[in-house]
């Protein structure tokens, strides 16, 4: 079999928040394509438990703790990177939560602490990961954005601010870093199925509501993320930077459906 562009084969990953959730699903999935992968985030136990994973698989991998809120640890968690594996192909920033409350009620201290983890945490393992691709001249940083992107959702103000937030920024060092051989991508998903949503979503108004604004009237299984992610990671995507791909069943497309 020949050459696919789309292999990840001889690339070195690294996820932040890919512990759990989509992270979890795309440091895998990344693995699965051939590249060795470090997920990262805030609790060790579940560090070791994703690099297991990973290394069962048969990549290499790594277990180093970062919180996107703190810039010398992800300097500390590149470094050991560089220093076990050698370089860093692919960056994820996966990091990131929602806190809903009607915005005339929330207060500041949570708007400043979901910014500084959504918006500026991966500002900050952009610039910090950024430099060494840089210095290579090449780099594949892919961000997590969202439907909040594009949309107001219902009393999620500050996660929708962050969330156009980090589509701005994709775009911002799209253009900047371009030059240097890093392309700047963000996967938008729609809404997916996950413990969470299982909890708080199936069975409401808001559930009849998301499935009929979604075209193909279900959600997402968190595996059909994968495929975006291989492909803004991959070679194939050499002259792909600055885009929002959205992986949300036509969400986003749609208007009038019946």
């Amino acid at each position: 079999m020949g050459y696919s562009r789309l292999e990840l084969h001889g690339k070195v990953a690294v996820v932040i928040g890919g512990t759990s959730g989509i992270g979890q699903v795309l440091a895998r999935g990344l693995a699965e394509a051939g590249a060795d992968v470090v997920p990262s985030g805030r609790r060790l136990e579940q560090i070791q438990a994703v690099a297991r994973e990973i290394e069962g698989i048969g990549r290499r991998s790594l277990c180093t703790p970062c919180d996107v809120t703190n810039r010398v640890t992800l300097e500390r968690l590149l470094s050991a990177v560089l220093e076990g594996l050698g370089k860093v192909d692919i960056l994820v920033n996966s990091a990131g939560f929602n806190l809903r409350a009607p915005s005339l009620q929330f207060s500041e201290t949570d708007w400043n602490r979901l910014m500084d983890t959504n918006l500026t945490g991966t500002l900050r393992a952009c610039q910090v990961f950024g430099a060494h691709m840089i210095g290579r001249h090449y780099g594949r940083i892919i961000n997590i954005a969202s439907l909040a992107s594009f949309l107001a959702l219902n009393e999620v103000a500050a996660y929708c601010a962050s969330k156009a937030g980090v589509a701005s920024v994709t775009k911002s060092l799209a253009i900047e870093w371009a030059r240097h051989g890093v392309c700047v991508n963000a996967i938008a998903p729609g809404y997916f199925r996950t413990p969470l949503t299982e909890k708080v979503v199936v069975g409401t108004a808001r559930e009849k509501e998301i499935l009929m604004r979604t075209p193909m009237q279900r959600f997402g299984e968190l595996d059909e993320l994968v495929g975006a992610a291989i492909f803004l990671a991959s070679d194939a995507a050499s002259f792909v930077t600055g885009t929002l791909l959205s992986v949300d069943g036509g969400y986003l497309a749609s208007g009038v459906n019946a």
